[in-house]
């Protein structure tokens, strides 16, 4: 093995492309190291992608992710790998060796331009599982339309079953594909791509495709070869001709002894290569037993002829009436560079009976032979046929059209062992032959002119070889029959006595059975002569083998390898049959005739085409795409390679960040809900689709039943979770449950949702504000019960079976039913631990450290998301900064070394141009196209001034329009661009980068925001919403007119950090920063650091508080790039970004480019349940210091009280931590005191994620849970010393008083007072409750609207300590960013002062929120005076000075009175 130098390699894997993982990447590449991005799927995106809206604002998923996906794909930094896996990991931290599976995508992302082309000629439908099976995709797809990669691929499931079992492997997935399309020649030409003959095929083939027919799981396979065949008989009624090219002959010639389908076959395969191919058949005309051993009623000689002229066409030369004998044989081997001998068994094979060899008693295949050449033209007495196969049947119904009075087929086994087709012998038995089942002959005699022929009863037995029961005579079982013919048809054999020199095992040529080699070099033989009777196709599949053979042979190449899939196998294939409607299988036209005689006209007519196109679309598709190339000949770019391979690739890397997501909890196992019985059963993840404008119904609610609005929508809680296949709790159901029941009531205020819960864990920030709104302005019924089972009605819709509140047992109709299912660990994670050698949890999730829910058991090797537990979007972004800066600070020395730089092209000088503006019109999906006519608004805007272009974009933000816009900038010469789409906040600075990347300063750019602006607030007025629209993009037009270049400027950056408070989460931002090579600042205001980590001493699971204090204390007091400032308060904070200047209370002034708030919170004053006045009510944190030191060993009985101070009116909101502290507490006295009894009375418990198991630790410990309501809260009384507490239980519906010795009361957590002084200093703002308020809830949850600034910890919301940690290493990383760059962008939109005009009055530096405008003393004309100075860096362009300025003195770039004026005078145009 390689020994692997362990120096850090600034490179970084992140597996799996959910919003972690992107976070992660984007963070790391930004931060200066080189990202390999690993993605299973086609495109990134997660489960984000799929989402409808996100919740507590109710953003669109999707506008808010799709300009972080186009980030990732445009970075030159993140090299996106999708369809990719790993499988090998080698070496350690800094230095892995990655060997990554790259499975092939079929398209070449590089030369896909993304059309859509391929899927519109494609005519494979498969189940979107994007779309949660609620409808098809084609097998090439974009996974959603702002995909990145941007590129359509293929979805290659494996060879269909149809394909595997066919013994030349005719692709009938791929032409019955096609015929479902009626591309009926493009499907004859798929055909004859392995099968020249397929009108023969179709007619004769004993169809090995269609037993292997999956559809046969649902009711019957597919007519394969049926529609084989009316694709072959259509190109002879429309007059078309099969245009072969004939090959230049290669100088080497082919005999072929025997023109039966092996000999044919070979004849093609060969003469298509190039070879002289001679082919001798004995008799007068070629097709051996097609000609001679099948009728014409079955395959017609017209047919037969036309399918055998290709070869004419291909210059095949045919020696007829050429008996082979030893002599000729040897002349062939002499004359010829290679043999192979067909000659099939045409020789009829005797039972060894008494009288066979009796007048009259004749083999089949003589018969048939006889018969077909007209040496027999006429039979009238009686016959029996012996036998069970084709040819037996195809004797009998011979029999009948000479004349016959009576036919009998006498067959050993029953009919089901019956080799024959199916189809021919229900035809016999139409045509009125009589079939003898479990009958065998023993004996023939002559009596007169007649013949006796004894019978002897049989029964079956065991099975035999071929997997039939094996018929044993039954003794003293006889009978005579009468016949004036008997035809034996048991079975042939061939005639090899020509071959003496060629070797010989029971009866048989033997041969090599994978080359088809005999012991003559240079002679091959395959076929009936070789294997004996075996079927039309298997005869096939020996030509082509043998053709296969002998081409290698005369090339010189290795006749053995890569031979493995030759001739019928089987592929493991799952092929999902459940839910598939059943269809009646097509039926040919039959004409049965009751008069045969001498009508040898065909029977079976074939396949109506109505019928045939229906036949193809039950089609099941098991393999996925078809391989019916039609996809390839729609391509322009010819970006498709269906012979791409797996590869493997060695990466690498420095450290490995696993953020692989989630899966769903499989919800068929929970039977009692009905979900993929029951059609009208979802999931939440379906009826997010549902919900989406991007989904199947385009955001129209309906039942996927009946496609009917339901009106009555029951969501079904925690299923999947909190149970015991799934102990732990999933953390996001509860909220995604509410926000969809809200969102379908915005869609349609008509719907009632019902939502059955078992607690509302509404814990994260502002969610029960989102909870309250639910139920006050929406309606939304919330009924605490878990619901027993549910039943389909007769119309679709679903009872719901639950017990209410007051104990009743109750029926419920609703429409439709949404099942809030649970987060799993990823299917592979368990293949994935075992390769990287990370260990699992007891859930299945990736274990992680005490401390430390980052980093993984394995050095090197951190993970984000929710594949170390359920996460929510907020914390999977923030655990993805802190996996990048933990992955980074492993390699932080090799920052920079990987990475290069992105290369833009050089400003296109717009000065004295004409402008020329392009505008791009966005459908948002229906967001905006269901409301607004975005075509008419399109083509409204061509004919306004300066307007060069104007389209419209399903999603304007997806990567191929970005680079559309690129391409029309060039191809129109635009000099400006206007977007009209949905927000500026979001989407703006996506936009600006695109139309750079094209030349154009990205202050040439406009947008119209007609979503939030117009199509969401007027979805009720179509006509009136379309109107506005083209007010506002005209408006848009006028500004981008009179906009002109805006430069930028670098400004230099102090590499210096600050954190203000040095509680967990500040003294890990510190560490971090440190960690990246960062001098930092650490501000405490209190005499020590440890905040309120001071006052807690273990967690929940039992590690020790203090001593990770102690620690974290001592490497923060250490480390030599720290400096921490205790017992100092903030004075003031001026600056900007890469440049701020903090001055403590101290005096001291500290330079500084980057800010960290983690100032922690307080715990909240307790005013109610006679608090203070006992010494037996204590708080939660003076209960657990009383534990820490022993002071309670003895057995008592203790009360605690939750919600104390939290989720009322004067802090409506959830203290998160409360519940866990709780519980952590009980069981603590539990374990100390068994005999103890703990009860807790509580609202909801919300022991969310994996602290579910230990509430479920708790009760199984005897720890009693009581339930109250918040209208009636437990009331304290004292009497003396005692404490009483009353309390009504919500369950029991009764009153209880309980006597605790200590009352211990869960208070919630208050945000710091001094956030109000901080914030003003910084200028970021609070929310409602004062906390801080972070840039964007979702995906900048760390993050300020003002730039440099960052958060972590109790100063963000209630949080648990893991949860702080977290937050504080994203803040670092994030902070890292800014410190590692050169510098700092500045200008663009900015203030802009008209000294001249500046009368020096201050209101502009008085109003300026972020202190960027100063009075300086300046000399103007010749004269000094004060006037106002902005500093680019720190001005937001908000255009709160120019609107305060009485001077009229101060104009925002970009924003200038002229851009106003002209676009309110554009509105005020009539349209």
């Amino acid at each position: 093995m390689e020994t692997i130098n362990n120096k850090a390699v600034g490179k970084v894997l992140v597996v799996g492309g959910g919003v972690a993982g992107v976070q992660a990447s984007l963070d790391l590449a930004y931060g200066g190291f080189k990202v390999y991005l690993l993605e299973s799927k086609d495109a990134i995106g997660g489960v984000m992608s799929q989402l409808d809206k996100t919740f507590p604002t109710n953003d669109c998923a999707m506008c808010i992710l799709s300009p972080k996906l186009v980030e990732v794909g445009s970075n030159p930094n993140i090299e996106l790998l999708t369809r990719s896996k790993i499988v090998k990991v080698e070496g350690a931290s800094p230095h892995f060796k990655v060997t990554v599976l790259r499975e092939p995508r079929y398209v070449d992302i590089s030369a896909c331009k993304g059309c859509g082309d391929c899927a519109n000629a494609c005519p494979v439908n498969i189940v979107n599982d994007y779309e949660e099976s609620l409808t098809y995709r084609k097998a090439i797809f974009r996974r959603y339309e702002q995909a990145v990669p941007s590129a359509f691929g293929i979805t290659k499931y494996g060879m269909s079953p149809c394909r595997t079992a066919c013994p030349i492997h005719v692709n009938a997935q791929g032409y019955i594909a096609l015929i479902s399309k009626g591309e009926y020649e493009n499907a004859l030409s798929l055909i004859r791509e392995v099968n020249p003959f397929p009108g023969i095929t179709g007619r004769i083939c004993t169809r090995p495709c269609e037993e292997a027919c999956s559809r046969a799981k649902v009711e019957e396979s597919i007519a394969i070869d049926l529609l084989k065949r009316y694709v072959s008989d259509k190109e002879k009624i429309t007059g078309n001709k099969w245009n072969i090219e004939k090959p230049s002959y290669n100088g080497k010639d082919i005999a072929i002894i025997g023109s039966g389908p092996a000999g044919l076959l070979a004849a093609y395969d060969l003469s298509r290569k190039g070879y002289g191919v001679t082919v001798f058949e004995r008799m007068p005309e070629i097709g051996g037993m097609l000609r001679y051993g099948i009728p014409p009623y079955r395959l017609p000689r017209e047919v037969l002829n036309e399918d055998l002229n290709i070869l004419n066409e291909l210059g095949v030369t045919f020696k007829v009436n050429n008996s082979i004998d030893n002599t000729l044989f040897n002349d062939l081997k002499d004359k010829f560079n290679a043999v192979f001998i067909a000659v099939g068994a045409c020789k009829s094979r005797k039972m060894n009976i008494p009288g066979e060899d009796l007048p009259n008693v004749i083999g089949a295949t003589d018969f048939l032979k006889n018969a077909l050449t007209g040496e027999i033209k006429e039979f009238t007495g009686s016959a029996a046929v012996v036998g069970g196969g084709n040819a037996a049947i195809d004797a009998a119904r011979t029999l009948l059209r000479l004349g016959a009075e009576k036919v009998e087929i006498i067959y050993r086994r029953t009919r089901a062992e019956m080799p024959a087709n199916n189809e021919e012998i229900e035809e016999a038995i139409q045509e009125g032959i009589i079939f003898n089942y479990l009958r065998t002959p023993v004996e023939i005699s002559k009596k007169r002119e007649s013949l006796i022929l004894k019978i002897q009863e049989m029964k079956l037995g065991e099975p035999d070889s071929s997997g039939r029961r094996r018929p044993v005579p039954v003794e003293d079982s006889f009978e005579d029959k009468e016949f004036d013919m008997v035809v034996m048809a048991v079975s042939q054999e061939p005639e090899i006595e020509p071959f003496k020199e060629l070797s010989v095992e029971k009866g048989l040529l033997k041969v090599d059975p994978l080359t088809l080699e005999t012991n003559i070099k240079g002679v091959f033989a395959g076929g009936d002569a070789v294997t004996g009777p075996a079927t039309y196709i298997e005869a096939l599949a020996a030509g082509r083998k043998g053709a296969v053979s002998i081409d290698r042979y005369l090339r010189g190449e290795d006749l053995r390898t890569n031979r493995e899939k030759e001739g019928p196998y089987k592929e493991e294939l799952d092929v999902e049959t459940k839910g598939v409607e059943k269809k009646d299988r097509a039926k040919p036209v039959l004409l049965i005739k009751e008069k045969l005689k001498g009508d040898f006209s065909e029977v079976n007519k074939g396949l109506k085409e109505e019928d045939v196109l229906e036949e193809a679309k039950r089609c099941l598709n098991c393999g996925g795409c078809s391989e019916c190339m039609e996809c390839v000949r729609a391509c322009e770019p010819k970006a498709i390679n269906h012979d791409m391979k797996a590869s493997e690739e060695i990466l690498d890397v420095g450290s490995i960040i696993l953020a692989p997501g989630f899966d769903e909890v499989n919800v068929s196992k929970y039977t009692q809900y009905g979900w993929g019985i029951f059609k009208n059963v979802v999931t939440s993840i379906q009826f997010e689709r549902i919900l989406s404008a991007s989904g199947p119904y385009g955001g129209v609610i309906k039942r996927p039943g009946d496609l009917k609005h339901p009106r009555k929508i029951a969501f079904i809680q925690c299923v999947g979770s909190r149970d015991k296949i799934n102990e732990h709790c999933s953390s996001v159901c509860c909220m995604y449950a509410t926000k969809e029941a809200v969102i379908a009531k915005e869609h349609s205020h008509d719907v009632e949702p019902t939502i059955f819960y078992i607690d509302i864990r509404s814990f994260g920030k502002d969610f029960d504000r989102y909870i309250d709104r639910a139920k006050n302005e929406y309606g939304i019924r919330y009924i605490k019960s878990r619901v027993a089972g549910v039943t389909e009605m007769k119309d679709g819709s679903l009872k719901l079976r639950y017990e209410t509140d007051d104990g009743i047992l109750n029926n419920e109709i609703f429409d439709i039913v949404v099942l809030s299912v649970g987060l799993n660990p990823p299917d592979n994670i368990k293949e994935l631990s075992n390769i990287l050698d990370v260990e699992l949890n007891k859930s299945g999730f990736i274990e992680t450290l005490p401390f430390n829910i980052i980093s993984s058991t394995k050095n090197g090797i951190v993970a984000a998301g929710a594949s170390t537990g359920p996460r929510d979007i907020p914390e999977s972004v923030t655990g993805g900064s802190a996996a990048a800066q933990i992955a980074s600070s492993i390699i932080a020395s090799e920052r920079g070394k990987e990475i290069v730089k992105k290369v833009l092209p050089p400003e296109i000088d717009v000065t004295g141009e004409k402008p020329r503006v392009g505008v791009f019109v966005c459908h948002c999906g229906l967001n905006i196209g269901s409301v607004v006519d975005v075509k008419s608004v399109a083509e409204y805007v061509k004919n306004l001034p300066y307007v060069i272009y104007s389209e419209t974009n399903l999603y304007t933000c997806s990567s191929d329009t970005q680079e559309k816009i690129k391409e029309k900038v060039k191809e129109y010469n635009l000099n400006r661009v206007v977007v009209a789409s949905c927000t500026p906040r979001t989407h703006e600075p996506l936009f600006q980068d695109t139309i750079r990347e094209a030349g154009l300063n990205r202050f040439l750019f406009e947008m119209a925001n007609i979503r939030d602006q117009d199509s969401w607030v007027h979805q009720n007025d179509k006509e009136g919403a379309t109107e506005k629209a083209k007010d506002l993009v005209k408006a848009a037009v006028a500004r981008v007119v009179d906009r002109t270049p805006l430069a930028i400027q670098l400004l230099p950056i102090t590499k210096r950090g600050l954190v203000i408070g040095g509680g967990i989460a500040g003294m890990n931002a510190a560490l971090s920063l440190a960690e990246e090579g960062f001098e930092t600042y650490l501000i405490e205001k209190d005499s020590e650091l440890g905040g309120n980590a001071k006052f807690i001493h273990y967690m929940l699971d039992g590690s020790s508080v203090d001593s990770y204090l102690s620690e974290l204390k001592n490497k923060v007091l250490n480390n030599s790039l720290i400096n921490v400032r205790l017992n100092a308060n903030i004075d003031s904070i001026e600056g900007y970004v890469g440049n701020y200047k903090t001055t403590l209370s101290t005096g001291e002034a500290i330079e500084h480019g980057v800010v960290i708030v983690s100032t922690g919170a307080i715990e909240s004053e307790i005013k109610s349940f006679m608090y203070g006045k006992s010494e037996r009510i204590i708080t939660q944190r003076e209960f657990e210091e009383k534990l820490y030191k022993n002071e309670l060993i003895e057995p008592m009985n203790v009360v605690m009280v939750q919600c104390v101070e939290s989720r009322n009116k004067e802090h409506p909101y959830c203290s998160r931590i409360c519940c866990q502290e709780a519980i952590k507490n009980a069981i603590k006295i539990k374990e100390n005191s068994p005999q103890s009894e703990v009860y807790i009375l509580y609202r909801d418990i919300r022991t969310y994620g994996l602290n579910e198991l230990y509430y479920k630790k708790a009760r199984e410990l005897g720890i009693i849970f009581i339930n109250y309501d918040e209208d009636c809260l437990p009331e304290v009384t004292l009497d003396g010393e005692n404490v009483f507490v009353s309390v009504r239980d919500a369950l029991l519906r009764r009153d209880l008083i309980l006597n605790p010795d200590l009352l211990v009361l869960s208070a919630g957590i208050t945000a710091e007072p001094g956030n109000e002084n901080l914030s003003k200093f910084l200028k970021v703002p609070l929310n409602e409750d004062k906390f801080f308020l972070e840039a964007h809830v979702k995906l900048r949850p760390v993050e300020f609207a003002t730039d440099g600034v960052f958060l972590a910890g109790l100063a963000h919301s209630p949080l648990t300590i893991e949860e702080s940690i977290v937050q504080a290493r994203a803040a670092a990383g994030k902070a890292s960013i800014i410190l590692s760059k050169e510098g700092i962008e500045a200008g663009g939109k900015v203030a802009e002062v008209n000294e001249r005009n500046c009368v020096g009055c201050g209101v502009c530096e008085s109003v300026c929120a972020y202190g960027a405008i100063k009075l300086e003393e300046k000399k103007i004309f010749g004269e000094l005076k004060k006037v106002s100075s902005v500093n680019p860096s720190l001005c937001k362009g908000c255009g709160a000075c120019a609107g305060g300025c009485r001077s009229n003195a101060i104009d925002i770039s970009g924003f200038s009175n002229e851009e106003i004026v002209d676009a309110i005078d554009a509105i005020l145009e009539p349209i």
